[in-house]
């Protein structure tokens, strides 16, 4: 997801600034394959540790990531799309249903039982608001108008996020710290206004004064919670969890970069571009150190 969002925030760069088209392709390649490599890897998990799947699925906390999988197949077809359209649009329509399925079985757990509030992690926002993400790739795809699906997708997407980010809050203010391997997870809290500012963005085709308002919010958001990532180093050491700050990172990125496109001032421009360069480095830094660990043999220590 990071590595996507990443993406479309180079090819942006290249339509405003003119940098080289090949660094949006090159990493939107990377994120492709990275999905690839995870998705074979789990799959194989899944037939060899069938009950391992079950139980993370289950998992009031774990399951809710199982939504992530299906937000990347709908970002992936953005980068895709220039090179094999087709399969863009086949990704699309397997991550929206997919997408769409899975939120309804999330909530409709979550009103069957009792829930635990030490239970409301930012984990939470990954089933429903993850629906925000449907109406991104559309524009690319060219397929036949969709309108009522991206007001879907962006009406639900906002409609829960509302109250789950209300619970998250809660649980952060009046319950025991999240453990060190959660807290990376904090930025986000960020993902919901950044992308419902493009969600919005791209269903409306204006930036009004609503989409501003979610874009202020994501500001305001990165602000407090920035302070706290040069931080998670020492109360965490790397673990897979930290790539919980790349998505947010980038998704602010891109938000910044689409209002610099349409108010083109010094000021857009320079917070466009320091968000950019932020997003970049924390993510290239992420890549080189999980490969690094893998090639160490750090698979186990990386994802406990």
């Amino acid at each position: 997801m990071g590595l996507t969002g990443l993406s479309v925030a180079w090819r942006l760069a290249h339509a405003r600034y003119g940098v080289p088209p090949w660094l949006g392709e090159a990493i939107g390649l990377i994120a492709s394959a990275a999905f690839v490599a995870i998705a074979a890897g789990y799959a194989g998990k899944a037939i060899l540790a069938p009950e391992a799947v079950r139980a993370e699925f289950r998992h009031p906390i774990a399951g809710n990531l199982f939504g992530t999988p299906l937000i990347s197949l709908l970002l992936l077809p953005i980068p895709l799309a220039p090179f094999n359209l087709t399969l863009a649009r086949v990704l699309w329509i397997a991550g929206a249903l997919g997408m769409t399925l899975f939120a309804w079985l999330i909530v409709t757990r979550w009103l069957s039982d009792r829930q635990q509030a030490a239970h409301a992690t930012p984990a939470w926002i990954v089933p429903v608001v993850g629906l925000l993400d449907a109406p991104l790739a559309l524009p690319e795809l060219g397929l036949p108008p969709m309108q009522g699906v991206m007001i879907f997708g962006l009406a639900v997407g906002l409609f829960f996020a509302v109250p789950l980010f209300t619970l998250i809050l809660s649980r952060l203010l009046f319950e025991a710290p999240l453990p060190a391997a959660l807290q990376p997870s904090l930025l986000i809290l960020v993902a919901p206004f950044a992308v419902g500012f493009s969600a919005y963005v791209a269903t409306t085709g204006a930036i009004d004064l609503f989409a501003e308002s979610l874009f202020a919010v994501a500001l305001f958001l990165l602000a407090v919670l920035l302070p706290k990532l040069a931080r998670f180093g020492r109360a965490c050491p790397f673990r897979v969890s930290w790539w919980g700050v790349s998505f947010p990172l980038a998704a602010a990125a891109v938000a910044a970069l689409r209002v610099a496109m349409a108010e083109q001032a010094p000021a857009t421009d320079g917070l466009a571009l320091a968000l950019l360069g932020l997003a970049t480095l924390v993510i290239g830094w992420l890549l080189g150190r999980t490969l690094l660990g893998l090639a160490r043999g750090e698979l186990r220590t990386l994802t406990q």
